[in-house]
């Protein structure tokens, strides 16, 4: 599976804009007055200023190459302060054979890098914001998880590793992209928020959209 874009909406945006665009200097594909657009590798990831009253917040990831993880790691230290979990700013998951490390944006989001050392490539390149190889993981939070599951699972996005379902945080996808759907109240990794729901707009194989409201429900929309 892979991640095209994903639209996300800010209450922060001139600050987001101004973090990603001139501080961590991501190249900017498309701005107008309540928008910008970044290129994230073979991903694109928009933000649009919500007319709410409110501060809409996501987790997603980056995939970066699997020899880059600590050269990132230094590199974002240089821009940002990471984000500690048990004392510690990075993590090891044994069961990915995966590191990452975590910081928030401006419109605080919780921001991953993630090393998948045994499936994403090698770069003999040092790290830029231009190595980064795509959108790895977007969160889909809902009341109604088994419903939102099985409306993916019946377009094709199957839950990692064909597992079952479960009432909590479920990888939706493959090939280290993901629909991290899940509930509401659920604690993200390095961050002491919990899981909100918000309004995001997920285009994934460049033949489906997924627009999930700000209840949660989701409309999958082919593209022609």
């Amino acid at each position: 599976m892979l991640i095209n874009k994903v639209v996300l909406q800010t209450g922060q945006l001139n600050k987001t804009k101004e973090f990603y665009i001139n501080h961590l200097k991501f190249n900017c594909l498309s701005m107008k007055s309540n928008s910008f657009t970044i290129e994230v590798g073979e991903s694109l990831l928009e933000f649009v200023e919500t007319n709410e009253d409110t501060n809409p917040f996501y987790h997603f990831a980056f995939n970066i190459s699997s020899n880059h993880f600590q050269e990132a790691k230094r590199w974002a230290q240089s821009f940002v302060k990471l984000t500690i979990e048990d004392g510690l700013d990075e993590i090891y998951f044994e069961f990915l054979d995966a590191h990452s490390f975590y910081f928030e944006d401006p419109s605080g989001n919780i921001v991953e890098f993630i090393s998948r050392h045994s499936i994403s490539p090698k770069s003999a390149k040092p790290f830029s914001i231009q190595s980064i190889i795509n959108i790895s993981e977007i969160n889909l939070t809902t009341l109604d998880v088994f419903p939102v599951g099985k409306q993916l699972i019946s377009n094709g996005i199957l839950v990692r590793n064909n597992k079952e379902m479960v009432n909590s945080l479920n990888f939706m996808g493959a090939k280290g992209c993901y629909i991290l759907l899940g509930p509401p109240n659920r604690k993200w990794l390095f961050s002491n928020k919990q899981a909100e729901i918000f309004p995001v707009v997920i285009t994934v194989d460049n033949e489906k959209i997924i627009n999930v409201s700000d209840r949660g429900e989701i409309k999958i929309n082919r593209i022609k």
